[in-house]
């Protein structure tokens, strides 16, 4: 079903420690508008969906939220691995690095653990898209909240690519609802 290539989507190359950030963007890892929930909605949903094109989208959305998944840990390991403890209690992430060390963990930046109550999976199509377009928007608010609170540009680049992947996926899901109304609203001729 899917062919993994051992590369970013997109490079991250951060230099510049700061768990400040890390413990920011790991939100994006596992937080209620990051990109595991968001592959587990698409990969979900797909099933529910009336034709071949909209089960296309959902999977090709959804698989690409896993390649953004690995780039936020990438992310959060690079802005980690390198930190002192002086500078990890200085970022206010003494308690992260006293439950997870320096290791990349399924939480929001307060520390709440993932859970699939972030999302849902309806027999619902039109209820489906409709969250996912939401999904996309405020996933794509994180993003640019995140934006302002960085100062590394190598930082800020792999957010604004996210970000942008973010707005391309509500104009898929848009094209999509526009498509699946109108196979629902086709007359059948038997």
């Amino acid at each position: 079903m899917w062919i993994y290539q051992k590369s970013l989507e997109y490079p991250v190359r951060i230099t510049k420690t700061d768990p400040r950030m890390a413990l920011l963007i790991i939100t994006q890892y596992g937080g209620p508008d990051g990109e595991s929930a968001a592959s587990m909605r698409y990969l979900s949903q797909r099933f529910a969906m009336p034709t071949n094109e909209s089960k296309a989208v959902l999977n090709d959305i959804g698989t690409e939220e896993l390649a953004h998944f690995e780039m936020v840990g990438s992310m959060v390991r690079q802005l980690m691995k390198n930190a002192t403890p002086e500078q990890i209690k200085a970022a206010g992430a003494g308690g992260y690095f006293a439950d997870h060390g320096k290791g990349v963990w399924m939480g929001n930046a307060e520390g709440v653990p993932f859970t699939a109550a972030y999302f849902q999976s309806k027999d619902e199509v039109i209820a489906n898209l409709h969250e996912d377009l939401a999904a996309e928007e405020k996933a794509r608010a994180t993003y640019e909240y995140l934006i302002r609170m960085a100062d590394d540009p190598d930082v800020i680049d792999a957010l604004r690519f996210l970000r942008m992947r973010e707005v391309v996926h509500f104009q898929r899901f848009g094209e999509t609802l526009v498509s699946v109304q109108a196979a629902m609203d086709e007359k059948k001729f038997y």
